[in-house]
């Protein structure tokens, strides 16, 4: 009996051992998930706030450029904005260069054009002393 009395007495304690640690357990799991939770609300709001900068900066970006349309400049990151805004660089560029030489292209000249003196190489000989006869009477 006193062998029983000791076992009981060593698993009791053994038990409360094992109670002890699972509350320790617990309790530093409860602050694990509490810190997580603050966490994830923190990284909520910087991500809010990561976003309203990006906006902002996409805003100021267009205003420094306004010949950029504004649908060509997009992105999440400002990264992605910076990379976007080289790509509308590029596109507005080769657009205004194929305009220029279009323009240039179908440039007409101001006023009348010159006066060109009468081809007279189709004509016969005899026409063309008519013609010089009636050129000397005026």
């Amino acid at each position: 009996m006193a062998r029983e009395t000791k076992d009981e007495q060593l698993q009791n304690s053994e038990e409360t051992d094992w109670k002890a640690k699972s509350d320790e357990m617990q309790a530093r799991i409860a602050q694990l998930e509490q810190g997580i939770a603050s966490r994830d609300s923190e990284l909520t709001a910087i991500k809010q706030s990561l976003s309203g900068a990006v906006t902002k900066y996409r805003a100021a970006v267009l205003a420094s450029e306004p010949g950029i349309p504004q649908d060509l400049v997009k992105g999440e990151s400002l990264d992605e904005i910076d990379a976007s805004l080289e790509l509308a660089r590029g596109i507005v560029s080769k657009v205004r260069q194929q305009l220029e030489v279009e323009a240039e292209s179908n440039k007409v000249p101001a006023g009348a054009p010159p006066r060109m003196p009468q081809d007279l190489s189709a004509l016969s000989p005899a026409e063309k002393i008519a013609y010089a006869l009636s050129r000397q009477a005026k």
